[in-house]
This record gives C-alpha cells, sequence and structure tokens, in this order.
C-alpha cells in the first residue's frame, strides 16, 4: 500500500488521549499490513515534542476520520462500472 493510500482510522471523536490515538492508528496499520510502518511510526510518537506533533504525525500513516465516515458508502461518482 503506497503512503498515499493510507488507511481509514476513526479517530476523530475517540478519547484524544495520545496514547490511545497511537494504539488505534498502529492497530489500523498492522490490520492493514503495514507492520513496518506502525512500528515506525510508535517511534516518531513518542520522540515527538509535542501533542500537535504527535497528530501531524498520525496523519501522515492514517488518514484521520470520524466513525460515521468509517460506515458510509462510497460517492456515487466513485462507483465501480
Amino acid at each position: 500500500m503506497a503512503m498515499n493510500e493510507k488507511p481509514k482510522c476513526p479517530l476523530i471523536g475517540a478519547d484524544g488521549n495520545i496514547f490511545n490515538l497511537l494504539g488505534m492508528a498502529s492497530r489500523t496499520l498492522r490490520e492493514n499490513g503495514m507492520r513496518e510502518q506502525a512500528k515506525e511510526m510508535q517511534s516518531r510518537v513518542t520522540a515527538s515534542g509535542s501533542y500537535s506533533e504527535a497528530l501531524n504525525i498520525l496523519g501522515e500513516y492514517v488518514e484521520i476520520c470520524s466513525a460515521e465516515e468509517m460506515n458510509e458508502e462510497p460517492d456515487e461518482g466513485m462507483s465501480m462500472i
């Protein structure tokens, strides 16, 4: 999976504790066969200097969305023919 094909992760509306968000993002990456990226992301987040920097790092690895967005159908214009 290319980095421009980041898996969706429902962090919006979740408990904002950075360790909770990191765990959710790591699990999403592992479930999508991206174990090495999960390890790299964890190292970068734990070494980051601020909450906002940590959130930006998470956003480099996963597409941050809400739980509602996870359950939406793809746009009709995006349907396969």
